[in-house]
Formats: C-alpha cells, sequence, structure tokens
C-alpha cells in the first residue's frame, strides 16, 4: 500500500516519524510532502531522505488563508494525480483533504484542537477523523464529523513520540547559556493564525518578568519576525533547528504561549505554564486539571523560578504504541473501504 503523509507544520514531523517507521516495518511505501512553514522542511529533511515540498508560509486574514489553502490544495492536486497513492494522512491538513478529493484518494486527518476553524473543510471531507478521547463531541458534530468516521484514541497525540527522550544539558552549553543557572524554554503565540489572529502581551510580561529574576531563556520562534523581536541579552534563539523534545526535558520549566510544546514539556515532567490566549484546548483543561501545567493566563499569576532534580531516565514508552496501532487500523481499513 502507498500512504501519503503531508506535512503542513513542524509539530508534524516528530508525530509521524513512529508512523512512518510502523508502515515501513510492515512493507508500505510511504510518500511525504511538506509545506514550507516555520520549521517544517529542515526538520523533515533531516528525518527522511525524500520529502517533496509544495507550498509555504500562510499569509494573514482569514480570506488570504483560504486562499493559500486552495493554492496549496492545486498542488498538492497535482501530486496526487502523478504518485497515485492508496490513502491519504495528516494532522489536520487541510489543504491534503482538499485536494485528495478531486484526486479520489481516501483521506484520514488527526485533530487535537476543537477550536481550529478549519476543522470544517478536513472533517467534512476526510473518510475518518481521529482525535483524543477528550476532543468535544459537540464540536464534532459542529465541524460536520459524523459519528461513523470518528475513531477516539486515550491520551495525548503527543505521547506517541515521546518515549526515550532524555535530558541533553550539552544542548544548553551549546546555545552559549550556562548550565549552572535557571533556563527556561519559551515559545511565542501562534500570531496569525486561524484560531490565534491577535498578539499576546502576557507571554511578554511573562517574558520580561523572567528575565528580570536572573532566568536565562531559550525561545523558539515560529516566525524570523519573532525572532527578531525577542532578541536581546539571555534570550538565545537557535539558528537552526534543536531536537525541542530533548530540550524540553533539560530545561528548569516551560512557558507556552502555545498548545503542542506546552503540552510535550508537561508530558516530560518538566514545571510547564501556559499562557495560550486563545481559546483553551480540552486536552490543556486536561493537562491543568491533572497538575502538569500551571495556568498563567490570570494577569498576576506568576512562574516559580527555580532549578528542578536532573534526571537521565528517558520518558517512557505510554500509550505510544497504542496510537500507533489506531492509526495504522484505521488508515487500512479506508484504504481498503471498510474502515
Amino acid at each position: 500500500m502507498r500512504v501519503w503523509i503531508d506535512l503542513a507544520n513542524s509539530p508534524h514531523v516528530p508525530l509521524f516519524v513512529p508512523v512512518v517507521r510502523a508502515l515501513e516495518q510492515r512493507g508500505d511505501e510511504v510518500v511525504l510532502t511538506a509545506r514550507d512553514h516555520a520549521q517544517t522542511v529542515p526538520l523533515a529533511v533531516d528525518a527522511w531522505s525524500e520529502v517533496v515540498v509544495i507550498g509555504g508560509e500562510s499569509p494573514a486574514g482569514r480570506a488570504r488563508k483560504g486562499a493559500s489553502i486552495l493554492s496549496r490544495s492545486a498542488g498538492l492536486l497535482r501530486f496526487a494525480m502523478t504518485s497515485r497513492p492508496d490513502v491519504a494522512l495528516s494532522h489536520g491538513s487541510y489543504a491534503q483533504v482538499v485536494a485528495a478529493l478531486p484526486a479520489r484518494v481516501p483521506a484520514v486527518t488527526m485533530m487535537d484542537y476543537e477550536h481550529q476553524p478549519a476543522n470544517h473543510l478536513s472533517f467534512r471531507f476526510a473518510q475518518r477523523v481521529i482525535v483524543p478521547a477528550t476532543f468535544p463531541e459537540a464540536s464534532l458534530r459542529r465541524f460536520g464529523a459524523a459519528t461513523r468516521k470518528v475513531v477516539r484514541y486515550q491520551g495525548f497525540k503527543e505521547e506517541l513520540y515521546l518515549a526515550g527522550v532524555a535530558p541533553d544539558p550539552s544542548l544548553v552549553v551549546s546555545l552559549g547559556l550556562d548550565p549552572d543557572r535557571v533556563t527556561a524554554a519559551m515559545r511565542p503565540p501562534p500570531e496569525g493564525a486561524l484560531y490565534h489572529a491577535h498578539g499576546n502581551p502576557r507571554f511578554d510580561a511573562i517574558l520580561e518578568h523572567v528575565l528580570s529574576e536572573g532566568v536565562q531563556v531559550v525561545l523558539l520562534p515560529r516566525t524570523s519576525e519573532q525572532a527578531a523581536r525577542y532578541r536581546k541579552p539571555s534570550v538565545a534563539i537557535p539558528e537552526r533547528p534543536v531536537d525541542g523534545r530533548a530540550l524540553l526535558a533539560t530545561v528548569d520549566l516551560t512557558i507556552g504561549a502555545g498548545g503542542t510544546m506546552t503540552r510535550e514539556s508537561a508530558l516530560l515532567g518538566t514545571p510547564t505554564y501556559t499562557v495560550f490566549l486563545g481559546e483553551l484546548a480540552a486536552q490543556d483543561a486536561e493537562l491543568i486539571r491533572l497538575g502538569r501545567i500551571v495556568d498563567l493566563r490570570a494577569e498576576r499569576a506568576l512562574p516559580a523560578v527555580e532549578r528542578r532534580p536532573k534526571t537521565t531516565e528517558p520518558e517512557r514508552a505510554g500509550r505510544a504504541e497504542e496510537i500507533v496501532d489506531i492509526v495504522l487500523r484505521t488508515v487500512d481499513g479506508v484504504a481498503k473501504g471498510s474502515g
């Protein structure tokens, strides 16, 4: 079977590494496309020898974003007509799902954020929608995902690829920072995204606070504009992609204004804080309920800036194999017309 995986954003690369491995180990062929957005392409090229780049950065504004999705869909359609995959798979690649329809390629999409407006496209057009158990039923209905389409899994998608991640103190040193000082990883907001069109002054205020407390910060920007804006003393901005998961397992605390990296940090056992100002995902709310994430959105809330005990114990496998198995069984069923 030929499986087409589209990588629309940088978090999709680690997410699909174990899925691609499992598909290839059982004899399937995997073809990969990637959008030239954030660090998606360099991360994908590091992971796989052959990746076809189609499409680029998403412009601001809903109308322009919609046009960008359609434009990328046209490129993906041409790819699909040439490569003739048996099934398409992505984590919320709206352009892929749109392209798969006229190409007559059955599509499976994954998603864990119920406030993404473009779910209206992917949930209606895909043959199957894979979501975590906490994904609200009302949101599935609102986005047009019929009950027969929905496949659920327990836990968090990040558990799929965090197994074996261990701290790596050399990462802090390689960024020119002092390994004996408190170090925080910070991820700015997804400015301009459909679900987060505004800025986040709360993130800026927390950054200034931790710097005033003598904390050194590894800031992982989403865009070159953010890199330029936040470049200042005691803020290290990697010039090239780093192993983000190992970094999150190494630092003393993480402060995130988005979703994926915040959840990764929490699941790796690092003291983790959120200042996300969009509508909170059910997955994030669950980690807050479990005490794995601390909510800093209230004006006077501040993070604890202190060293944490270091461990070299890698993250346990958790539910990784279970989630991979659900994804593969869903892909098989859709490809055979019975899933």
